[in-house]
């Protein structure tokens, strides 16, 4: 696996997603947070991933079924819990056949499969990979692209979710009510605005750093006084803000 970076989503990267989809800002946030909660990254700075036993048996042709029915099998489920444990069952499906496991997990923001590096505009599942854990940057830009090449770029500017729910999921996307999911994420976004980037992008940071906060762009009381501990600890201005020095501080302290 690549050296983890996990650099925080941009105002540049998500106006380049905005732009390529021909999207409200709204709408585009309703795609990542039904798929990853908003956040493309672990507090450990490791992608976001699901692994898909039942693509890992396809792309095996079952051969594996027997020794590793966790990992490898006809019918999808066994998650198990997100999160890191996900990377457990990858790391499982690698010592049995390691470029079939990276094409069998989901990626990213956009929950990308690696099968479909294609789509997403890159040459393969490894090169794909590595640019998502660089950056969330990456991350969305392969979610835009892939939307793109299957055609669901237009269902997203205009709202079809259940249209693009269909082309994205599949046909049984509403067993899990993707769509209504999709539409109520993006009211709420248009409602009540959209994640402050700064924000958002402190609050990754200093996950990373050990402090336990919800990644959602919102400056609330947790984001604060975390931010004034983090500022008086780090001798600047102890403001509570996401300002200029201070994440330039925090990506110091993080990113080298």
């Amino acid at each position: 696996m690549v050296d983890c970076a996990g650099a925080p989503l941009s105002a540049q990267g998500m106006a380049a997603a905005v732009a390529a989809l021909g999207a409200v800002r709204a709408a585009v946030w309703a795609l990542l947070a039904v798929e990853t909660g908003g956040v493309g990254f672990l507090p450990d700075r490791r992608p976001k991933i699901l692994f898909e036993r039942h693509v890992f048996h396809r792309l095996t042709g079952g051969r594996f079924d027997a020794v590793a029915p966790d990992v490898s099998h006809a019918v999808p489920g066994g998650y198990g819990a997100l999160g890191a444990h996900q990377w457990d069952r990858l790391a499982v499906a690698q010592r049995l056949d390691a470029a079939a496991a990276v094409q069998a997990a989901s990626w990213g923001l956009g929950q990308i499969m690696g099968e479909k590096h294609a789509l997403a505009g890159f040459a393969s599942a490894e090169a794909m990979i590595a640019a998502f854990t660089a950056g969330e940057d990456a991350q969305i830009a392969g979610m835009a692209a892939f939307v793109q090449a299957i055609g669901a770029a237009g269902f997203v500017a205009a709202g079809r979710w259940a249209d693009y729910a269909r082309r994205y999921n599949g046909v049984g996307y509403a067993a899990n009510h993707y769509d209504t999911r999709l539409a109520t994420a993006c009211a709420q976004f248009t409602q009540a605005g959209c994640p402050d980037l700064d924000v958002r992008a402190a609050q990754l940071l200093l996950g990373y750093l050990g402090v336990p906060l919800v990644v959602d762009g919102m400056a609330g009381p947790a984001t604060g006084a975390a931010l004034r501990r983090f500022q008086a600890g780090a001798g600047i201005d102890v403001s509570g803000r996401a300002d200029a020095a201070t994440l330039a501080a925090l990506r110091v302290k993080t990113m080298g």
